[in-house]
């Protein structure tokens, strides 16, 4: 099992490999995807029992669902990075007839990739019945899902939160990266959030929160939350984390929801990154 020091070094490779992305055709998500970089190395590297060889019905593994897909660089990195796929593919990032799409999708067969995903508020009704298939089945494995805290905005996910209570779907740990920015500016300032810890709790759920950027937390944290399923709960993570973490000029700024940097700023945000894993 991977110790911290090489997940942190892994999730600094994955932050070049998503600004390099997203340099790279001028296009794409950057803020979002480098917040979640130590979340999703750490889920794919110490946390999920899972098999790169990748069979879409993903019996007898864990399983993990992206809803705001949005985020796809650090995702595509990461299946990459963890052997899904060959790192070289990340060139292709959004260049025309590339497996790796804006947004994940199923239509190009990319492994690790099991449902088209971005149009918020949907990936957690997805992530239930997956839950609940592996039920059915006597399946022992979990389901991890991940959600923008703007992606909270919608009700498809408030009918999802109290269907996952009533129907006591414990093999579910699903996780709000609550970096308190959307496209349009600040939650608070857009649709306030408030307590969501408090939300969550009166829709039945049990709830940690983890502090998504520290990557000795990330791992204690998804450790405990593995801990408590079974017990007849959902499982909410409430992470959080800094947009644009990793970079000094991106953090914390809505601005660098889905822009992307210039040659000069490719280079500054790469000097604060150094190479551990080889760029592709």
């Amino acid at each position: 099992m991977a110790s911290t020091a090489d997940l942190q070094r892994t999730a600094t490779q994955v932050r070049r490999d998503i600004v390099r992305m997203v340099h790279g055709v001028q296009s794409g998500h950057p803020g979002g995807s480098l917040g979640c970089a130590d979340f999703l190395t750490a889920l794919y590297f110490h946390t999920l029992k899972h098999d790169t060889r990748f069979h879409m019905d993903g019996v007898g593994e864990d399983l993990f669902f992206l809803s705001n897909g949005h985020i796809s660089p650090v995702f595509y990195s990461v299946l990459a990075r963890s052997g899904y796929f060959d790192v070289k593919e990340l060139a292709s990032f959004r260049k025309i007839n590339t497996r790796l799409q804006g947004h994940p999708t199923t239509h190009e067969h990319l492994p690790g990739v099991r449902v088209a995903s971005g149009s918020l508020g949907q990936g957690l009704s997805v992530a239930i019945g997956a839950a609940l298939t592996k039920k059915l089945n006597k399946d022992p494995h979990l389901v991890f899902s991940l959600h923008g805290d703007g992606e909270l905005q919608e009700g498809q996910i408030w009918e999802a939160v109290m269907f996952a209570a009533h129907h006591k779907v414990d093999n579910l740990i699903a996780t709000i990266d609550w970096n308190g920015q959307q496209i349009d500016g600040p939650t608070a300032k857009v649709m306030a959030l408030d307590s969501l810890h408090s939300k969550f709790e009166a829709f039945n759920w049990q709830v940690l929160d983890m502090q998504g950027n520290d990557m000795d937390d990330v791992v204690t944290v998804l450790d405990l939350a593995k801990s408590k399923t079974g017990k007849g709960k959902p499982i909410c993570i409430l992470m959080k984390t800094e947009m644009g973490k990793g970079i000094d000029f991106m953090e914390g700024s809505h601005e660098w929801h889905g822009i992307a940097p210039n040659d000069e700023q490719l280079a500054k945000a790469l000097a604060q990154l150094p190479e551990t894993l080889g760029d592709y």
